[in-house]
């Protein structure tokens, strides 16, 4: 078994760390941005990936991903784990549907609510200890889920024809364009930023770049939030227009 997981703000990436100590402590993860990856699920028949659910949809790099590899999925046994701030209806099932399609054997899945992170905007915000509560939740739901495999009865959470509705109704078929395409919004703040280039090292698409102390985008985000929460002067927003708290998982631990 190995794990394999996109993760902006560290939620997805905590996730599957602590799926994969309860269930094999020598099992170990790999962000699909590892090259190192593709030799590990050549590999390993049983994988479990963890990702952020967008807009009840899957980030636009986690699908490049998938749909550019597509011969590794062939004959896997595959268990997912969709991170979320609000329902989302059918996280694990819009990615097991996509899997499939390659040949993938979807063992189930399970949905799990964390602190969010879209950190200019006041919506789905929650106190400190509010999300402290949400982290102790994680961790007992994924430790039964554990469980319940162990027990040959993995969760299906999300995975079914309602759930496939409800995410449809709730938000994907409203906003399917914002995860089509990669997004050219990102906006830098050039008087707030000081050029340090955290930034560009975090970012998993390479779509940011220092020019001359000058920071650029290359209008190529997938959304991952990773950069703003990150930013020491908060120089960088996507969809709101000022950045109201910063969230990562290390915050919370």
């Amino acid at each position: 078994m190995i794990g394999l997981y996109f993760s902006g703000t560290g939620n997805s990436k905590y996730c599957i760390e602590k799926f994969l100590h309860q269930y094999d402590k020598t099992a170990k993860a790999y962000p699909i941005e590892d090259i190192s990856s593709f030799n590990e699920i050549n590999e390993h028949e049983i994988i479990v990936m963890a990702y952020p659910v967008q807009y009840s949809n899957i980030p636009k790099i986690l699908s490049d991903f998938i749909e550019n590899h597509k011969t590794l999925w062939q004959g896997k046994q595959i268990f997912i784990i969709a991170t979320m701030a609000l329902f989302s209806g059918d996280g694990t099932g819009v990615l097991a549907r996509k899997l499939k399609k390659y040949g993938a054997q979807i063992i189930g899945g399970i949905h799990i609510t964390m602190p969010d992170s879209i950190a200019d905007e006041k919506v789905l915000k929650r106190s400190f200890k509010q999300n402290k509560k949400l982290i102790s939740r994680a961790d007992e739901k994924i430790k039964k889920a554990v469980e319940k495999i162990k027990n040959n009865k993995p969760p299906q959470e999300g995975i079914g024809l309602f759930c496939q509705l409800a995410g449809l109704l709730g938000q994907r078929l409203y906003f399917y364009h914002k995860t089509k395409e990669y997004s050219d919004k990102l906006k830098i703040d050039s008087e707030k930023c000081i050029g340090c280039g955290k930034c560009v090292k975090l970012c998993p698409m390479k779509n940011l770049e220092l020019k001359n102390k000058t920071l650029i985008s290359k209008n190529k985000c997938t959304l991952c939030y990773r950069c703003i929460n990150d930013c020491p002067k908060q120089a960088l927003t996507l969809l709101g227009k000022q950045v109201v708290s910063q969230h990562k998982i290390d915050k919370y631990l």
